[in-house]
């Protein structure tokens, strides 16, 4: 149920791709400008409509010309040194795309490395949270796939997976 693959969010053939997006859902940098970039102006005229989203939730808008069918647009913590309740928005924020993915009829659903980007997130301490939040919330789901651009953020993820 579970996959982690190494690869590029945008290019996901899956019901859903998840977007490691900024609380405006605007675009930004990393993964939420490749996806905003890639997927085209039906995306953000899309998140123009939504009005935002808190730190912790979750909001889906049309994939645009992705392979996907939808994109859901979470919104990660950016890293304070762990005290400021990262480790739970960061779990929030995946439970939340697991909601809003079953709410959609979602049967496939493609995670990058959430707040590990340019919120600073550490690797080793995000991967676990993802992976576990995912085993615990993913019911009614064919397969979780995590598609990490990097070798660094791969190795992370398939520790956490393995363990």
């Amino acid at each position: 149920m579970i996959t982690v693959v190494r690869g590029d969010i945008t290019a996901q053939e899956a019901d859903a791709v998840v977007n490691a997006a900024n609380s405006s859902l605007l675009g930004g940098g990393g993964v939420d400008g490749a996806i905003h970039r890639a997927g085209g102006p039906e995306i953000l005229a899309a998140c123009r409509l939504l009005g935002g989203c808190e730190t912790g939730d979750a909001k889906a808008t049309t994939a645009g010309r992705l392979p996907a069918r939808y994109v859901i647009h979470a919104v990660g913590p950016v890293w304070r040194g762990g005290s400021e309740g990262e480790p739970d928005l960061l779990a929030s924020c995946h439970r939340r795309s697991l909601e809003v993915a079953r709410e959609l009829g979602v049967r496939t659903i493609a995670f990058p490395a959430i707040s590990c980007g340019v919120y600073g997130y550490p690797l080793e301490l995000a991967a676990p949270v993802a992976v576990q939040t995912v085993r615990e919330h993913g019911d009614g789901l064919d397969e979780i796939r995590f598609v990490l651009f990097n070798g660094e953020a791969y190795d992370a993820f398939a520790r956490a997976a393995a363990g």
